[in-house]
Parts: C-alpha cells; sequence; structure tokens
C-alpha cells in the first residue's frame, strides 16, 4: 500500500492530476509540457526512440508505439538509480543502424547537449524518412544538472537548428503563457530556497504554501491578457525530410 501511495506521488510530478497541484511546486511547468506532449503523442507511432530517456516519464501517453528504447549518457547532471535505460552511447554516435527508427522524442535533454547539431543530425540518421521527431524543451528555468546545462532556445532558435538540419514542417506549441510562466519561476525559487528542508518538515510546509500559490497563479492566468513572449518551455513537432 505504502509503496502504491510513494509511486502516485511521484507519477503526480510528470503525469499531472488535481493531486499535483496540491504537492507539487513545479506543477505549472510539468502540467504544461503533459498537456503539449499528449496532445502530440497520436502522431508518434510504431518503433520509438526515446533520446536522453532517464526514467521515461512520458512512455505511457505514446500508446500507438510498437517498441519504445531509451538512450542516455551515462555520466550526467543526473544519477541513474531510477532511470530505464535501454542503452548507454557514448554523446556521439547512437547504436543503432541508419533509418531504424519510425519516430523519436527527447524531453528536456536538448539543453544539456553541448554539440547540438551533431546530436541532431546523429537523430536523423536513425530516423526514417518522414519519420516524427518530438521534443520539449526549457526557455525560463534555472539552471540544473550543473556542469551539464549548456544552452536555453527561443522558438525560433530551435526552429532554425531543425530546418538546418533538414527537418521540416516544424509544429512549435508554448506550454505556457508569460504570466504563468512568471508565477513558476517564482514557486520554484520560494519552495527551494525560502522554505524549510527535510524531508517531513519540507514537505508539510509545502502542502501548506504550495497549493495556494498553484491556486493564485490560475487565477492570475484567467484574469490577467494571455501573453506568450515569455513561456516555461516548446514542445516541438517535426519530420525528417526525404
Amino acid at each position: 500500500m505504502l509503496k502504491k501511495i510513494k509511486e502516485k506521488y511521484k507519477e503526480a510530478f510528470f503525469l499531472t492530476s488535481a493531486l499535483s497541484i496540491f504537492i507539487s511546486p513545479v506543477y505549472i511547468v510539468r502540467n504544461g509540457l503533459y498537456k503539449s506532449i499528449k496532445n502530440q503523442s497520436s502522431k508518434i507511432q510504431g518503433n520509438i526512440l526515446d533520446f536522453g530517456c532517464g526514467s521515461k516519464p512520458y512512455e505511457s501517453l505514446f500508446t500507438n508505439a510498437k517498441s519504445y528504447i531509451g538512450v542516455d549518457i551515462e555520466i550526467s547532471g543526473h544519477c541513474h538509480k531510477e532511470s530505464k535505460v535501454d542503452y548507454f552511447f557514448d554523446d556521439k554516435t547512437l547504436p543503432f543502424p541508419d533509418n531504424y527508427f519510425d519516430s523519436v522524442v527527447s524531453f528536456e535533454v536538448f539543453e544539456h547537449v553541448f554539440n547540438i547539431d551533431e546530436m541532431v543530425s546523429e537523430i536523423r540518421r536513425v530516423l526514417k524518412p518522414n519519420g516524427q521527431l518530438l521534443i520539449s524543451i526549457p526557455f525560463a528555468w534555472e539552471e540544473h544538472e550543473i556542469p551539464y546545462d549548456f544552452a536555453r532556445y527561443t522558438s525560433h532558435g530551435i526552429k532554425h537548428i531543425l530546418e538546418a538540419n533538414k527537418f521540416e514542417s516544424v509544429k512549435i506549441i508554448k506550454t505556457t503563457t508569460y504570466i504563468m510562466a512568471a508565477c513558476q519561476v517564482f514557486i520554484n525559487y520560494f519552495s527551494n530556497y525560502v522554505l524549510p528542508g527535510g524531508k517531513v518538515l519540507g514537505r508539510f510546509s509545502q502542502l501548506l504554501v504550495i497549493f495556494p500559490l498553484n491556486l493564485i497563479s490560475l487565477l492570475l492566468n484567467f484574469i490577467l491578457p494571455k501573453r506568450y513572449e515569455y513561456f516555461c518551455n516548446c514542445v516541438v513537432l517535426c519530420r525528417k525530410q526525404r
């Protein structure tokens, strides 16, 4: 029973629900990601590669998958204790033949890739002609997984990189509004650097504070004009040119 509760608690941080509003200081960013990825998931099918897979938090969304294979690098800014990596690679060459996958997904990874053009080209190599690529990247977020955090991309910047590497029909979805992104940055700061730490006291204080802050953010977003010049993340869908 306790194990199931812990699993539900962890799941609520990625696959957001009503519970997430109460317990998650990253509810805004994760809810935007979850909804945007879910909305595009039906277009991703066949043999799927998850590039930089980590724990494969969104695998369950891809119901049209024939297979779902995860790759990652062994030395990164996070430990692989809870990872579900099928193959480790050397950060240069993916261990698959040309035109192998029907689709490739990659979530919150490209900011950690220093050799971005080289890796996008490598992803293109293992993707079949007209194969789909679905990625998410942060824009308004603090440095993380230090020292392996190298870049932030505007919507125009990532579009340019993908098109330069022969991906077409780039669809870009900004996952939050301006005000939601600003609120999320504040909540994340408050949770990490103001509220007390510790397993028990920290979680208790978050229960008292995080829900009201999330609720206020949703209310402000409802009242104020919707702007998208500032946002938490982009979700990008494109396909490999023939």
